[in-house]
């Protein structure tokens, strides 16, 4: 087999290739060339029955032509997929300055997630009593979500709140990392971040490995608040937490505040409203007890402000969590917080279409 017969064939194969307009062609001659029997392989088989010389000659040269057929073939289908998404996008292509083609039909109108509509309702009433609104990250260490907060690794509150933690092995002691168990992360950030007086809101999403049922679920959302400044004491709070509910649901609204312990603040309290779902009778919702709590809250405590570099011999405040997603039900009626995560469409348009 001379040379001359292996560039007849590279000659040969390439005009081939160049005449086909489809994939399946091209592996099809890829395999007359390539294949079980095909042109280049049967001239492999038969060096065993050459010379040692003609060995030298004709095995670099077969190897190839092998590699040219490999590398031409693939390279052909790139070009052929590259033409077809070309033609579809072409064949589909949408002139959007033709105003026909962005008509849309009323009748498939998404609306706002309820909880959108209320975070957005409670963030402008803030952001009206001169409040900032803050966010920060799902993924905290311990110090911003428990240490600051006056929970040491020691404190019996960690058992409270079942967390989902992060395979941090190379963390030092003390730093491993979680998925935020309360935006009160974002409070300690807000302290950290800026000099009193200051007052803020940080609505946000937040994760305990919780078992879910009517009124509980592993992902919610919670709205958290600050205000430090001298001379705050309980009244600012209580005056806030009603101005925030009454401008909520529209009505009076009947509350109870009774003690409650929080290792952030000191005292602290429970802010409770009756059931808006039952009336006050009993449902799942309040755990048949007509009460739903709301609003914990309480005066920050002197080593959360030392922990986000504030004084607490000058300065005092007050902060509370608000269950976000708990105010939701009450405000629409919702028996069951699952819907709110259920990605239900139907679910959605029942409120506000855009």
């Amino acid at each position: 087999m001379s040379s001359l017969d292996f560039e007849a064939l590279k000659t040969e194969f390439i005009q081939k290739l160049s005449q086909l307009t489809k994939e399946a062609d091209v592996l099809n001659l890829k395999a007359d060339y390539l294949g079980k029997s095909g042109i280049i392989t049967e001239l492999l088989k038969k060096m065993k029955d050459l010379s040692p010389e003609d060995r030298k000659t004709v095995g670099p040269k077969a190897n190839e032509l092998k590699d040219i057929v490999n590398l031409e073939v693939q390279k052909k289908i790139d070009l052929l997929e590259v033409e077809a998404i070309n033609q579809k996008l072409a064949e589909n292509r949408i002139d959007i300055s033709y105003t026909e083609n962005l008509k849309v039909n009323s009748n498939s109108h998404g609306g706002y997630h309820p909880r959108t509509l209320v975070q957005q309702e409670i963030e402008d009433i803030f952001l009206s009593m001169g409040f900032d609104v803050l966010d920060g990250p799902h993924i905290e260490n311990e110090f911003t979500n428990f240490e600051a907060l006056n929970i040491p690794g020691d404190h019996p509150a960690r058992d409270m709140q079942d967390t989902f933690w992060f395979h941090d092995e190379k963390s030092p002691v003390g730093k491993k990392h979680l998925l935020r168990t309360h935006t009160s992360t974002i409070q300690v950030r807000g302290m950290l971040s800026r000099k009193p007086p200051f007052k803020f809101i940080a609505p946000g999403v937040v994760f305990r490995c919780e078992r879910t049922d009517a009124s509980h679920e592993m992902v919610f959302t919670q709205l958290e608040g600050m205000m430090v400044d001298e001379n705050i004491s309980v009244s600012h709070l209580i005056y806030f937490m009603k101005t925030i509910l009454k401008e909520i649901f529209k009505r009076d609204v009947e509350v109870r505040l009774r003690p409650g312990f929080f290792p952030f603040v000191e005292p602290g309290f429970e802010l409770d409203i009756r059931c808006l779902i039952c009336e006050g009778k009993g449902c799942s919702v309040c755990k048949h007890i007509g009460w739903v709590e709301l609003l914990p809250c309480g005066m920050v405590h002197p080593n959360v402000l030392k922990a986000g570099g504030i004084d607490p011999e000058k300065y005092n405040g007050f902060a509370f969590g608000l269950g976000l997603d708990r105010l939701v039900m009450m405000k629409y009626g919702i028996d069951d917080i699952r819907h709110l995560q259920s990605a239900d469409l139907r679910f959605n348009t029942q409120f506000k279409t855009y």
